[in-house]
Parts: structure tokens; C-alpha cells; sequence
């Protein structure tokens, strides 16, 4: 317990193994050394609920146990170790509601708590930290968390947890008390020994007040209505004049520092020493090789459902499919019945294909390029706790955004293929189709390597804008000779491969146009709008963007990796 800024969520997370720089010493549990195996004894719930917004309740804790726990138990068994903590928790009533967040409806703030604390004590840890438990919970609320954790320690289980500022009933549930003060203990000891530890200093209430009150007086320093003894009241009066609030907190700071090193620090190390050490048999299961929880793909299998049900939503939102079929709309209508049947026909049908080249670029690219910035919390929590691999986590993610890549470009050009009258063909309408998923699939990795490259929302879109608008200005359409000394750039642009790869789609030397006039027919390849385009397979240019997308998620993952 502590006063805001004291030191207290450091300090849990320096022992859950949380906190890696600026951390000297070392941290031993019953004489064993912080480990790995150790760590994955231990639960951990943060002071901010973590947890997927769009998931029920139920939903975020089967996740969590199909994951955590061993293989040892069957699919079922974890089914039912998840409803059994659903009904510890008394979370029944709320089971089939989605937790929420800032701007989704959910569950309450005691529920969301008890779904976060459930999340944890699901692998059944035998030490488990809360960092703040009761934050932002009305009274009651708090109260009925501080039960639920107390009848978990009864059953042998320790619980760790930072408080700021209990009541008197929440003050006494509490066995065991670590008093700070700017990042150092003045008071280590059972909870209920505090106040007789402080009425021996002298320092005493001098009116009735809840005992975590005067602890926290203490802490900060305010001594107003609290007895001062003798010695310390004297260092504050020889002074010239009247010390200034901020000196004599400092010096009840540094007394009661002092009184703690020569009193309770002595003790408490004394019998940390004399504590009985762990069992052989435990110590044998600690040391031993830990293997995941699953195989990497069920953990994939497992993942890949669970992202499906937390994007469903924005997947396949109203408003995306209002976009895919308003455009293909307004560009059916812009291009009716386009023709090939001369130099300018034709120079109006490409910027068609170019513009359905960038929109999917486009479009894919803003759908990935959120993913991992607004994942990074997520991703931290479970990836701390061993929960599963980076890499099942990736292509879970990948798998599942390309798959529903394949909806909306669908949609898209059967109403507009037909409307703006492009080749005449089943073959060249299926061909333009996996074109343009392939479009999308390269757009999403772009999008991706940005974003896991950051992790910032706001960084990922300025920089993937200014390398998109490059790309684009180079993809063919707006510049058909460059100088030499800038022509390297169109050869990254992934639109350039994509808007060649729809023109030979659509196009082919046996194609004729121009029959009006007195020369008669020519082959299309004649073109000057196609000049310089050889109307061959456009296998070369589907490779690029094979390897381009698979290029741009390796880049992503590594991202991650290093992250």
C-alpha cells in the first residue's frame, strides 16, 4: 500500500518478472531462482482490463483455458474448468455479454475485473498479483472483489495486490502489509501489528480515523492531526525558521525510513532466512523442462477462431459492404459500357483498371495497417504469460484478415465488371477477380509491416500514406517515361505490378480495335495507350506480388519478434 507514485506497481512488477531495465538484485521464491517454469506458476492482472472488447465473457475465459492449460486434460475438461470459474466468480448472469470497452457497451467494471482475475486464477497459479484491484470500483463492488480473492488465498493460493487508498472492512481482509514511501518500505509486517508499530514511534492519530488513512498520511508525509514524538518534532524545531512543507515531509520521510531499517528490516530478514525451504518434489517440477500448453496448431486453430469472433464485427461491417457496392456503383455508372474500339477508348478503360488497382491497394492496406497498434496491449499481456507463440499468433491474424479479403472485392466486381462492359470472358472475369485479391493480399501485408514496424496508429498511417502516394504516382498510370535515375522506384511499387498484371488480364494481342478507319482493323497491342506493354501471361507479374506480400509479413513478424 502506498500513496500514488510510491513505488508500488514497480515493485510488482519488477517480482512478476515484468520489468527488465534499470532492475538490479535479485528475486528468489522459497530459495528458488526467478525462472521461466516459475513464471508460468504465476498469475497476473493489471490494473487496466485487458481484454478483447468484442469477446463475451464466457468466450474470454474457454479462450484462455483451450490455451493455458495443459495438455494433460481434454477439450472438454477445459470447457468445464472455464464454466467452473464462471460460476466462482459469478459471472452466470453476464456469461453471454460481450465485455466491452471505451466505445462498446460491455459488462460493469466489477465484472470486467472479475473476468480479468478469472482469466488468471483459470491455470489455478499459486501466486498470483493484482496490480490495484479495487481502482475506479465503487465500495461494494470492491468489497465483493477482496472476497473473492480472500476465499482464493484460503485455499492456499498467495495473492500479491497493490491498494492506494482501502476502507477500514477492505483494510483488515489483508494478512500481510508493505507500507511505502517514494520507493522505500517504512512498514513490513502483518496488517493488523501496523498501528501498534506506529503508536511505538509516537505516531499516533489524534482523532478517530480509518487506519489505511493514517497510513497514508504517514506515507506522504502529513502529520497534520497525527502525534509526533519528541525526537522528531525537536529536528524540526531547531531550525532557524519555519521549514517549508515540502522539508518537513522529507524528514518524517527519512525518520521513518530509519526507524524501519533498525526495527522490522532486521526481523523480516530473519525470518525470510528461517523460512522452511520447498519441497523436492516441487523443486523437481519447477526445474523441469516446460513445454507450451498445445501444439503450435492448435494454439493456431485456437487463435484463428477466437480473432475471427473479435473482428466478425468489423469484418463485415454494414458500412464496408455499403463502400465496396456504392463504389463499384458510381464506377459502373462513370464507366457504362466502356469500349475498346479506339486509341482513347482505351486510354479511358485503364484508368478504370487503374483506379480499381489503387482502391483495393488502399482499402486493404487501412484494414491491416490498425491491426497490431490496437492489438499491442493484448498482445503484451498474453505473450508475458506464455499464453502461446508469436508465430501462431501472426498467422492466425494474416490467415484470417486474408480470408475475409475475399468477400468485399467479390461484391465489388460482380456489379461492376459488367456495368463498365470489361472483357468478355468467364476466364478474364475469374482471372481479374484473383488479381484483385492478390492486390488486396500485398496491400494487407504493406499495411501490416507498417503497423507492426510502430506499433503506433498514428505513425504507421503517416509514413505508409507517403510510401502509397509514391507508389502510386509510379504504378504506370500518371508517368509513362520517367527519367533513368528514377526509374528504380516503380520496381518497389506494388501497384505498378498490380495495375500490369490487370491490363494484361484484360487485354491480348489477338484483341482488334481501330476498325473504323481507312487502314482497317489493328491488333490491340498496337495501341499507344498500351505502347510499351507486352500482352504476354502476366506470370511474372503475379510472382512479384507473391513474393511481395509474403516479403512484407516475414518483415512484419520480425517487427514483432524484435518488439
Amino acid at each position: 500500500m502506498g500513496p500514488s507514485g510510491s513505488g508500488k506497481t514497480t515493485l510488482l512488477n519488477a517480482l512478476a518478472g515484468r520489468l527488465h531495465k534499470n532492475l538490479s538484485g535479485t528475486i528468489s521464491f522459497n530459495g528458488l531462482s526467478f525462472s521461466s517454469s516459475l513464471k508460468r506458476r504465476m498469475g497476473f492482472v493489471t490494473q487496466d482490463d485487458v481484454m478483447f472488447p468484442m469477446l463475451t465473457v464466457r468466450e474470454s475465459l474457454l479462450f484462455a483455458a483451450l490455451l493455458r492449460l495443459p495438455n494433460s486434460m481434454t477439450r472438454i475438461q477445459k470447457i468445464q474448468r472455464a464454466d467452473t470459474v464462471l460460476k466462482e466468480l459469478g459471472l452466470e448472469r453476464c456469461k453471454n455479454t460481450i465485455i466491452g470497452g471505451t466505445f462498446v457497451r460491455g459488462v460493469s467494471g466489477g465484472e470486467r475485473k472479475r473476468t480479468s482475475i478469472g482469466y488468471e486464477i483459470l491455470v489455478d497459479p499459486s501466486l498470483l498479483y493484482l496490480d490495484e484491484p479495487t481502482s475506479g470500483l465503487d465500495s461494494t463492488t470492491a468489497l465483493r472483489i477482496l472476497k473473492v480473492l480472500q476465499k482464493n488465498a484460503q485455499v492456499g493460493r498467495g495473492i500479491v495486490a497493490t491498494i492506494h487508498q482501502p476502507s477500514s472492512r477492505m483494510f483488515h481482509m489483508f494478512d500481510k502489509l508493505i507500507l511505502l514511501s517514494e520507493g522505500y518500505a517504512i512498514f513490513a509486517g502483518y496488517a493488523k501489528d501496523a498501528m501498534d508499530y506506529f503508536s511505538s514511534l509516537s505516531l499516533t492519530p489524534q482523532i478517530a480515523m480509518n487506519p489505511a488513512d493514517f497510513l497514508l498520511d504517514l506515507a506522504t508525509g502529513t502529520t497534520s492531526d497525527i502525534t509526533i514524538p519528541p525526537d522528531l518534532e525537536n529536528l524540526i524545531t531547531q531550525m532557524d525558521l519555519i521549514p517549508p512543507p515540502y522539508f518537513q515531509r522529507d524528514l518524517v520521510h527519512k525518520y521513518m525510513r530509519r526507524k524501519y531499517m533498525t526495527r522490522l528490516a532486521p526481523e523480516e530478514r530473519r525470518a525470510m532466512c528461517e523460512m522452511g525451504n520447498v519441497s523436492k518434489e516441487l523443486k523437481d517440477a519447477i526445474k523441469a523442462k516446460q513445454d507450451w500448453a498445445s501444439s503450435w496448431w492448435t494454439q493456431f486453430l485456437i487463435l484463428f477462431k477466437r480473432t475471427f469472433n473479435e473482428r466478425r464485427v468489423d469484418y463485415f461491417s454494414s458500412l464496408k459492404i455499403l463502400q465496396a457496392i456504392g463504389v463499384a456503383v458510381l464506377l459502373g455508372l462513370l464507366w457504362w459500357r466502356s469500349k475498346t474500339q479506339t486509341n482513347a477508348d482505351i486510354q479511358d478503360q485503364l484508368g478504370l483498371i487503374f483506379y480499381i488497382c489503387i482502391f483495393w491497394a488502399t482499402f486493404s492496406m487501412w484494414t491491416t495497417l490498425m491491426t497490431f497498434p490496437l492489438e499491442r496491449q493484448y498482445l503484451a499481456k498474453e505473450r508475458a504469460a506464455d499464453m502461446y507463440r508469436l508465430s501462431a499468433y501472426y498467422m492466425s491474424s494474416t490467415v484470417c484478415d486474408c480470408l475475409a479479403e475475399l468477400v468485399f472485392p467479390t461484391i465489388f466486381l460482380l456489379i461492376l465488371y459488367f456495368m463498365a462492359s470489361l472483357r468478355a470472358s468467364v476466364g478474364a472475369f475469374f482471372l481479374t477477380l484473383l488479381a484483385t485479391f492478390l492486390i488486396g493480399i500485398t496491400g494487407q501485408g504493406f499495411g501490416e509491416m507498417f503497423g507492426a514496424a510502430t506499433l503506433s496508429l498514428k505513425t504507421a498511417g503517416i509514413i505508409a500514406s507517403m510510401f502509397l502516394l509514391v507508389f502510386l504516382l509510379a504504378g504506370g498510370y500518371y508517368v509513362q517515361k520517367m527519367p533513368a535515375f528514377m526509374k528504380w522506384v516503380k520496381y518497389l511499387s506494388f501497384v505498378y505490378y498490380g495495375f500490369r498484371l490487370l491490363q494484361k488480364i484484360q487485354y491480348s494481342p489477338d484483341q482488334i480495335f481501330n476498325c473504323d478507319t481507312t487502314g482497317g482493323c489493328e491488333s490491340i497491342a498496337n495501341a499507344r495507350a498500351l505502347q510499351g506493354l507486352p500482352l504476354d501471361s502476366g506470370v511474372q507479374e503475379a510472382w512479384v506480388l507473391v513474393l511481395m506480400a509474403v516479403g512484407y509479413r516475414l518483415i512484419s513478424y520480425l517487427c514483432l519478434r524484435r518488439i
